[in-house]
């Protein structure tokens, strides 16, 4: 994967998280969908490959016990990750 700015990482995470809901609700309805089946698996592991390139790079995502922190404790230091617009 080439190398992305913070804010082109973040939006890429969103975009793919956006698909894997929209699978995800089409799945619940049509669950014996291969290709879907497919396509989500898929989105789940490039969701999870950008959601850990992110925090290597930037710090967590989430809080609470869902994302590890380096030392010092990052989730303080800058703009959030929902605050796209201050990057």
């Amino acid at each position: 994967m080439e190398e992305m700015t913070k804010k082109d990482l973040l939006r890429k995470i969103q975009e793919v998280e956006f698909t894997a809901l929209d699978l995800n609700l089409y799945l619940d309805n049509h669950p014996d969908s291969m290709e879907a089946l497919m396509e989500y698996n898929k989105c789940a592991t490039q969701l999870s490959q950008l959601k850990k390139m992110y925090e290597m790079k930037y710090g967590p995502l989430l809080n609470f016990g869902f994302s590890p922190s380096q030392y010092p404790w990052k989730w303080v230091e800058e703009p959030w990750p929902w605050e796209v617009d201050k990057y």
